[in-house]
């Protein structure tokens, strides 16, 4: 059974013949409406040989000749497609597709001698070549891939009764009209309507998803909608405005692989330089040495501060060629391989000893200089007020009633702090949530060097009927080195030496897990006051301890009136699973520890405590507490802080409070609920990211700043916004036009911060100076600078020798 196929590459046809269908995924395209164009001759159209079908649903031609057909008819219409789609290709603009579809009954219901002979059926293949001619080859059907399938037509439309078939979802032709006008075309009225119903559900399915979405949005939580504000002020504030050249930031496969590579090869050309000018320098060729370095210079300034090839200065390029000529000449005269290599292990040793000292000085100034100090503003309002208070004559001057002060019916408060600022803002927060400010007694105690201008904040600022009562711990008599150990402890030789010796070993090892409670804040006794509450309030029966870098949100009242069962410390636990738990704080290898502690036990936190005193003599917890304070003399059984001394002194005496009472971490966890922190009676910035810092977290600082008054005299101080804090804006202005310009050699500065200063320099000037933060004293000291002022230190001297100091 000869059947002829036109077929070639493209998109898979599904057409029929019989109740025969041979499918192809290979098939050529014609671009062409063809039946407006080329109709098709009427033999095609009424021979009971031959059957055509135009459809526009698939872009191929397939036609097939009966067995009926002589070998003349099928050479005919061979060259007659030739002809044809030759024309097609010519005349066509937009893409429309024809199938001729020739069956070998002229009903279309079967398919003569064909049904057990399927596998062996004789075909003839038609492809256009490149040039446009047609090509017919002989295959058997049993030789066809895996892609070519007989399909029965049953299963997917109707049989005209002309012969042909409608493929689904097909236009009807233009020939029609040669049809019989008297036979209707039912399948493309029952394809429409399965189209049409098929296009009402998808479009139903999505208006449900639709309405769906849009009342989610509706019913969105508020804290859910403040989660979306923040993540998108978040992504707004860490947009990289470097991407905005590309086509697209979102899509991956419009970024440049290679983008920033002028920077990259002028890092590199940078890198390979230093090594040519450290071998030329090593074979005095000084000429190419000066060469490379200037070239190195002019690199480095065009590159700056650049962090990308958008940011590099123009000219950029001719940079780039200049330092390859330079580096192509240094490696024809200078290149030795296992030289360069012992150069570049040498640097890349250097740089990583660089970045370990480099990490190492940043975790002290971490823990030590930026944010356990107080900022220049904040120690500018202590000195202010300290001024006033002596210059007004506050002394004698008395904040409260002494009776009130020792009222155990009134709810009293407890605050050890030497921060004017924080302490003016825990108080504030307090009082704006009670509802009888006037039954609310605040006792403040703070150091020597604080007393004043903490006594004469609340001189100035009044509350309207609460109680403020400033203390001084230096007056308290019964507090000394006899009674206290840990002031005898901090007055000891090992101590001492553990925390300002400069060469002890932990003192910036970086393998030292006690770093950050390596910290002077543990040596005040403000934060070991906590400890001695009977002894400060003896005629009070409980007290309220807060922090200063807390902010209360809630009225604390109920507080008090909290059955403790018996407990002395009322606490939010913090542990969570293995997190926050004994033996995270206490030394479980000492068996002391081992055999009184549970190394699972909860851990709770300081920051908010109700303290019932009454409770507390009866369990002598002042007694405990300076029991295992004089085994932990020597820093073995628990980790530095107050904490885990509370934590054993308090042992079996917490009272669990609700975690709404108090939530932590705002001074180091920047993944806090917002809903936790609105539902929050206190909230707690322990941690390095104070709320007065700098290094406050942006997410949680407006929390604390909203008790802050920015328009106080003392906090505005209009005239220093004049210049910056320091002497030297104030030297300008005094010393305008007053002052004579030196020779540069009388005075070389930059020790203390620039480490690029020559040393030639450095040997003329008659005075140096380590202006920054890096002094000579200091263990973060600039070694290539420190010996020019450690010489004159005189290390035999008995004061020096006795205290270890070693620099």
């Amino acid at each position: 059974m000869p059947t002829v196929l036109a077929s070639g590459a493209g998109v898979t046809p599904a057409y029929k013949y019989s109740s025969r269908v041979l499918r192809s995924r290979s098939s050529f395209l014609l671009p062409s409406p063809l039946r407006l164009s080329l109709p098709l001759p009427r033999f095609l159209l009424f021979s009971p040989k031959w059957r055509a079908v135009v459809t526009d649903a698939s872009p191929v031609v397939d036609f097939f000749s009966s067995s009926a057909a002589s070998r003349q008819e099928q050479l005919f219409l061979s060259s007659f497609f030739e002809v044809w789609i030759f024309t097609c290709g010519v005349r066509s603009e937009t893409s429309e597709m024809v199938s001729i579809v020739v069956p070998d009954d002229p009903t279309g219901l079967s398919l003569s001698g064909s049904e057990k002979n399927k596998g062996n059926s004789p075909l003839l293949q038609c492809k256009l070549d490149a040039s446009g001619s047609l090509k017919v080859h002989k295959v058997s059907s049993k030789d066809l891939s895996a892609s070519w399938t007989w399909k029965n037509h049953n299963d997917e439309t109707a049989v005209n009764p002309k012969g042909g078939l409608w493929k689904e979802g097909s236009f009807k032709p233009q020939f029609s009209e040669l049809w019989d006008k008297d036979q209707p075309s039912t399948d493309q009225h029952q394809q429409a309507r399965s189209t049409s119903s098929d296009k009402r559900k998808r479009l139903k399915r999505r208006r449900k998803r639709k309405q769906k979405r849009t009342a989610e949005l509706i019913q969105l939580s508020k804290d859910a909608e403040l989660r979306m504000k923040l993540a998108t002020v978040d992504r707004s504030e860490h947009f990289n405005n470097t991407l905005r050249q590309h086509y697209s930031m979102w899509k991956r496969e419009h970024h440049n692989r290679d983008r920033d590579s002028t920077l990259k090869l002028m890092k590199d050309q940078i890198i390979m330089a230093k090594v040519y000018a450290s071998i030329a320098r090593s074979m005095k060729n000084f000429d190419l040495f000066g060469y490379l370095m200037n070239r190195i210079k002019e690199n480095r300034n065009a590159i700056k501060e650049a962090n990308s090839d958008a940011e590099l200065q123009k000219g950029a390029l001719e940079y780039v060629e200049a330092m390859a000529r330079v580096l192509s000449f240094a490696k024809e005269h200078l290149y030795d391989c296992s030289l360069v290599a012992r150069k570049l292990r040498a640097m890349a040793q250097s740089l990583e000893e660089t970045v370990i000292a480099q990490q190492k000085k940043n975790q002290f100034l971490m823990q030590f200089t930026t944010t356990k100090t107080i900022p220049k503003p904040l120690h500018c309002l202590t000195l202010q007020l300290t001024t006033d208070y002596f210059q007004q004559d506050h002394t004698s001057q008395e904040l409260a009633d002494k009776a009130r002060l020792e009222d155990p019916s009134l709810y009293h408060y407890a605050i050890f702090s030497d921060n004017v600022l924080a302490t003016a803002v825990v108080v504030n927060s307090t009082i704006l949530h009670v509802k009888e400010p006037e039954k609310h007694i605040f006792h403040i105690v703070t150091d020597r060097m604080n007393f004043a201008a903490m006594k004469m904040w609340f001189i100035a600022h009044p509350l309207l009927d609460a109680t403020v009562h400033v203390e001084n711990f230096d007056d308290f008599k019964w507090l000394n080195s006899s009674y206290c150990p840990v002031l005898h402890q901090i007055k000891s030789e090992n101590l001492k030496q553990y925390y300002f010796r400069a060469d002890h070993p932990s003192t910036l090892s970086a393998g030292d897990e006690n770093l950050k409670y390596k910290n002077p804040k543990y040596l005040s006794m403000l934060n070991h006051l906590r400890f001695y509450m009977p002894e400060i309030f003896p005629k009070l029966d409980k007290i309220l301890f807060l922090d200063d870098d807390v902010i209360v949100q809630k009225d604390l009242t109920p507080l008090w009136s909290i059955d403790m069962k018996g407990m002395v410390n009322g606490a939010v636990e913090t542990c969570k699973g293995s997190f926050h738990q004994f033996d995270g704080y206490l030394n479980f290898s000492d068996p002391m520890i081992s055999y009184n502690f549970d190394p699972k036990g909860c851990g709770w936190a300081f920051g908010m405590n109700i303290l019932d005193l009454k409770e507390w003599k009866k369990r002598d917890i002042t007694g405990i507490y300076h029991y295992w304070q004089n085994l932990n003399k020597d820093r073995n059984l628990w980790k530095l802080g107050t904490l885990p001394a509370g934590l054993v002194s308090f042992y079996g005496l917490t009272y669990a409070l609700d975690r709404s009472w108090h939530v932590l971490g705002l001074g180091y966890n920047p993944q806090i609920s917002p809903s936790d922190i609105e539902k929050a009676a206190v909230i707690h910035y322990n941690g390095n990211y104070k709320p007065w810092l700098d290094l406050a977290m942006t997410r949680y600082k407006h929390y604390w700043t909203k008790y802050v008054d920015f328009d106080n005299p003392y906090i505005r101080n209009k005239d220093r916004n004049l210049w910056k804090l320091g002497t030297l804006p104030a030297g300008l202005v005094s010393f305008y036009g007053l002052t004579y310009a030196l020779d540069r050699s009388w005075h070389v500065l930059g020790l203390g911060y620039n480490p690029q200063i020559s040393p030639s320099d450095i040997e003329k000037a008659a005075v140096i100076h380590y202006n920054g933060n890096y002094k000579p004293w200091l263990d973060l000291a600039m070694t290539r600078y420190k010996h020019y002022w450690t010489k004159y230190v005189d290390f035999d001297n008995p004061y020096i020798r006795v205290c270890n100091i070693v620099l």
